[in-house]
This record gives C-alpha cells, sequence and structure tokens, in this order.
C-alpha cells in the first residue's frame, strides 16, 4: 500500500470523525454491541477535541491521498494513553492500525516516557492481537457500566467541586494509589468545570474529572469512591470504567441499577504498579 503517515490537523476532524463513528459502530454492530461513538456528531467533535488540544499528539493515515485512519497520544501526565485509533472499515486488516500503532509508540520512545496504557474492547480480538503482538501486556478486566444515577449521599463522605487549591491534593492522591500523577488532566477538569473531590473527616479522600468514559477517578478506599459515583448527576458517554476485580464496587453498582454495557482490557507498556486503592479509569487508560 502506498500509505502516507502525517501529523493531523483541525481541518481533518470531519473526515476522522466520520471514519471514527463509522469504524465504532461497524465493529460493534458485528458483535451486537452499542456503539461507543453514538453519531458522526459526536465522533467529529471528539476527533477536533484531539486534533486541537496542545498535549494531544495526532498521527492521520492516507491512501492514496485519501484519509483512511488516525491516532492519537494524550500526553497531559507522564505516563500516556493511545487512542482512539480507528480505520475506515473498507481497509480494514490490511496494516493501516499497526502502522498508526506504531507511530504513536515510536512518538513515546522519543519523549522517553515511562508507560503507555490503553484499554481495548473486549470483544475485539483482533484488537486485542494487534495490542499483544506489540508488547502490550494485559493487566486486568474493566467492566463499563451505565444507568441512572443515583444521586445519594454515603454517610460521612461529603462529595464537593474541586478547585485550583485541589490540584497538589489530587496529584498526591493519584501518585499514592498508581505511582504517577495525572495533573494535566486534572488541570483540564477544572477549567471545565467537571472535577470533584470527596472529604472524609476533614480530608481530601478522593477525586474524579468527572463521571464518564472519558475521565478517570482516584480515591484511597472503596468507599471514597462510591460517594463520587452516587453524587452524580450522569454517567458520560457509554458510563463509568470499573475494575471487575474490585467486586465490592461492582456488585453495589449493580445493586444500585447500573448494568454492565461490556467488558475491555486495561494493557500496558513500561511502568506499571498495581494500584494501593480505588480507581476508574477513563478509555484512554
Amino acid at each position: 500500500m502506498d500509505l502516507v503517515l502525517r501529523p493531523g490537523t483541525a481541518d481533518d476532524a470531519a473526515e476522522c470523525g466520520r471514519i471514527c463513528f463509522e469504524a465504532f459502530a461497524d465493529i460493534a454492530r458485528e458483535h451486537a454491541f452499542p456503539p461507543d461513538i453514538p453519531s458522526p456528531e459526536v465522533g467529529i467533535a471528539l476527533i477536533e477535541a484531539g486534533l486541537t488540544h496542545p498535549r494531544f499528539y495526532s498521527v492521520i493515515a492516507e491512501l492514496d491521498g485519501r484519509i483512511v485512519g488516525s491516532n492519537f497520544l494524550d500526553e497531559r501526565s507522564p505516563v500516556v494513553g493511545v487512542g482512539p485509533v480507528t480505520i475506515d472499515p473498507a481497509v480494514q486488516n490490511r496494516g493501516v492500525g499497526r502502522r498508526l500503532m506504531r507511530d504513536v509508540m515510536d512518538r513515546a520512545a522519543e519523549r522517553r516516557v515511562p508507560g503507555i496504557r490503553l484499554l481495548q474492547s473486549g470483544y475485539h480480538n483482533r484488537s486485542f492481537s494487534l495490542y499483544a503482538s506489540l508488547g502490550f501486556v494485559f493487566r486486568e478486566t474493566v467492566a463499563c457500566m451505565q444507568g441512572p444515577a443515583m444521586m445519594r449521599v454515603v454517610p460521612g463522605h461529603t462529595v464537593r467541586e474541586a478547585t485550583d487549591a485541589d490540584l497538589d491534593t489530587c496529584n498526591d492522591l493519584c501518585r499514592r494509589v498508581h505511582g504517577i500523577d495525572r495533573g494535566g488532566e486534572v488541570v483540564d477538569a477544572l477549567k471545565q468545570g467537571t472535577a470533584r473531590v470527596v472529604e472524609h473527616e476533614g480530608r481530601v479522600t478522593g477525586y474524579a474529572t468527572d463521571l464518564a468514559f472519558f475521565a478517570h477517578a482516584v480515591a484511597r478506599t472503596t468507599t471514597d469512591l462510591q460517594a463520587l459515583v452516587a453524587s452524580a448527576p450522569a454517567y458520560g458517554g457509554p458510563g463509568i470504567l470499573v475494575p471487575a476485580r474490585n467486586s465490592l464496587l461492582l456488585q453495589w453498582g449493580l445493586a444500585n441499577g447500573l448494568k454492565v454495557v461490556q467488558l475491555l482490557s486495561l494493557m500496558s507498556i513500561g511502568l506499571y504498579n498495581e494500584p494501593a486503592g480505588a480507581y476508574l479509569p477513563s478509555i484512554l487508560y
């Protein structure tokens, strides 16, 4: 194939967004799952956000002058997150995805980042095989959960909007749980007004950049995390991502009206610390 890779620009949003929607819809339909991207408009908005954010690296694949795919690297934090990687259904299984993945992996190597992470839809065996063949290691199964907002309070825990003054505490919490912080994402959430913290016995014990597919949360205990989930007015996108091995959180969510939409695999290369607390990953990691 005469495949050309180049940096993305804002002008690529419409075509790459269309491909993003069609690629996710096609594979989800093939396996009888709801698509992660519900419409072309959502796909375009998602891709445009990645193309215009100064701390997202983007790469576009062109075949004979036509855009056929894209990939992104979230560089807001010390460990980087991959995705979304999307390929036009008309040219899938021809090596485009591997080239796009190699490109972002080369980018990460050039920047000497300590680790790379991604989440992969459990029903998509081909992408799992691709990532494993590229050196990604399976870490754990994550359940995407969606349902009606609980709108309740966990006794002894107060949830409030986060402020700029909470940034250092949030970063310290993340380092305590994961060994690294995700401060760039927290800064974005503070600007967007979606960040929340939970307080217990007079101190901040957890935070969430939002309760959504593209957001993450970190807490000292599962109870702290439950307080954040319980207080959310809605769960954005396909839902929140709950590590399946946290049986207490998973069963609590099921008992409170949430349902498992799909299972995903958390995979990584490089630095990975077993979490020392409760957390929700984002779809990027």
